[in-house]
């Protein structure tokens, strides 16, 4: 299944206006991109064949340096591009991540999207992603809505905002102590990124977001959070999201794995929602790309399992 790519122009506001060429000729010129391997494109975690967030995926990654996979990141202009590399076990493969702007210890849409990229190429199973935030299993399907892959976080952790940052994120997003939902208190989730948990008590609020880039740039560089996970609880296991993304040089993000993983840990951790549960998060709708991204919790395991469809995009 391919998925329309033509949706991406009207997030172009978003993401770097270059694009780097998915295959090189063999008779180009010496020009050094002419070296460099095949990037795929994916969108992960689509909602019913639609929307979803892109993904640069180059699966043959060995012969590049730093220097090299951050300018491909920057001229495929999506949030994260994965750079793969094979190891001598089967199914074992090492795995990076670069944004336009830097490296990131761990994407969850780019896991999706490279793991999909992989059961296209090899068949659907079971794979072990080496990353920097260490091993994360992921499962493909084959289903008739499109090829499926869970990825198991690494141990979730959280701990409650301290009034300083809270005060500093309200201010950045424009946002009033009065809009949160003390259902869910603000926190500091983990999942191999950091993210500040932020949820409120109307889904308008959510809807009219209109933050401040570079304040919130700023606190976000401070603090270290990758993201902020934004949302509103439409029940106890559904929620809406939204995910700014500045560290990234990227506004904000239509489907956050990372985030998603750290935001079940937080409801488990404060004994949000029951256990065993499945828990459905609701992205991308804001900004035409709806995603949605599937959090299965159990007890006694701190990691979590994220699960999303994604298909490659048609240029």
């Amino acid at each position: 299944m391919t998925i329309d790519d033509s949706v991406l122009a009207a997030d172009s506001a978003h993401r770097a206006s270059a694009r780097a060429d998915d295959k090189v000729g063999a008779g180009d010129s010496p020009d050094p991109s002419a070296s460099r391997p095949e990037v795929s494109r994916y969108a992960a975690f689509t909602d019913a064949g639609r929307g979803g967030n892109p993904a640069g995926v180059v699966l043959d990654a060995a012969g590049l340096d730093d220097h090299a996979r951050l300018a491909i990141a920057a001229e495929v202009g999506y949030s994260e591009s994965a750079f793969v590399e094979a190891t001598a076990e089967p199914g074992a493969y090492r795995v990076r991540y670069f944004s336009p702007l830097a490296e990131v210890a761990f994407c969850g849409h780019a896991t999706i999207a490279t793991a999909v990229a992989l059961a296209d190429r090899d068949g659907p199973g079971i794979l072990r992603f080496d990353t920097l935030v260490g091993q994360i299993d992921v499962e493909t399907t084959a289903t008739p809505a499109g090829t499926t892959a869970t990825l198991t976080s690494v141990a979730t952790r959280t701990r409650p905002s301290d009034d300083a940052e809270l005060d500093a994120a309200l201010s950045a997003l424009r946002w009033e102590h009065a809009d949160l939902d003390p259902t869910y208190p603000v926190h500091v989730a983990y999942a191999g990124e950091e993210h500040l948990v932020v949820a409120v008590r109307h889904r308008a609020r959510l809807a009219a977001l209109n933050y401040d880039y570079p304040a919130l740039g700023a606190l976000m560089a401070q603090r270290h959070w990758i993201t902020l996970q934004l949302v509103w609880a439409q029940s106890p296991t559904v929620f809406h999201a939204r995910d700014p993304f500045p560290p990234g040089g990227i506004v904000e993000d239509p489907a956050t794995g990372a985030a998603a993983a750290a935001f079940g840990g937080y409801l488990r951790a404060l004994g949000l929602v029951a256990l065993p549960a499945r828990v459905t998060i609701l992205q991308g709708a804001d900004m035409g790309r709806p995603s949605r991204l599937l959090v299965d919790l159990t007890a006694g395991d701190d990691r979590v399992r994220v699960t999303g469809t994604a298909a490659p995009l048609s240029e």
